[in-house]
């Protein structure tokens, strides 16, 4: 067990239109090679297209989407007596947010449709409307771990 200390958690800026940590970190996993612009523009300009489209607030449109693909339980490999077993865990709130926004962008990076920016209104609406492949992921994720329930004894 290593004796140093924990890092300290960074944690990013809220972002200055919707004042909202999550919003800046979802902003972040979208941005590639370090253009944070580009990242930005997707973002805001998805999030007029989903006002426009549902006539709700989209920052709420968001959330409700992050929420349903979260996974409250996820497998981890645990190797006991030459055997791996597929063990259920608990997913903490932190990791819990980056595999939802991960998740939610790959889905819409697979989509069918002209821009980006269109994929991911589209994929954001059905994640906040309980459908979509995010949710799908989640639902897969929660399955592997009720499957495998009788391994919660080996957990860590």
């Amino acid at each position: 067990m290593s004796r140093r200390s924990k890092p300290a958690k960074r944690i990013p800026l809220a972002d200055p239109i919707y004042n909202s940590v999550d919003i800046s970190k979802f902003i972040n996993r979208i941005m590639r090679r370090g253009k944070k612009s580009i990242a930005e523009k997707i973002f805001y300009a998805t999030m007029t297209r989903i006002e426009e489209r549902t006539g709700e607030k989209a920052h709420e449109i968001f959330q409700k989407a992050l929420t349903n693909a979260t996974p409250l339980l996820e497998v981890k490999a645990r190797r006991i007596g030459g055997s791996t077993y597929q063990v259920p865990i608990e997913v903490k709130a932190d990791r819990g947010f980056a595999l939802s926004s991960s998740w939610i962008i790959e889905a819409a990076k697979k989509r069918g449709g002209k821009s980006f920016i269109e994929k991911l209104t589209n994929e954001l609406i059905d994640a906040s409307n309980g459908a979509g492949s995010a949710c799908k992921k989640r639902e897969d994720t929660h399955r592997m771990a009720e499957a495998n329930k009788a391994f919660a004894h080996y957990r860590y």
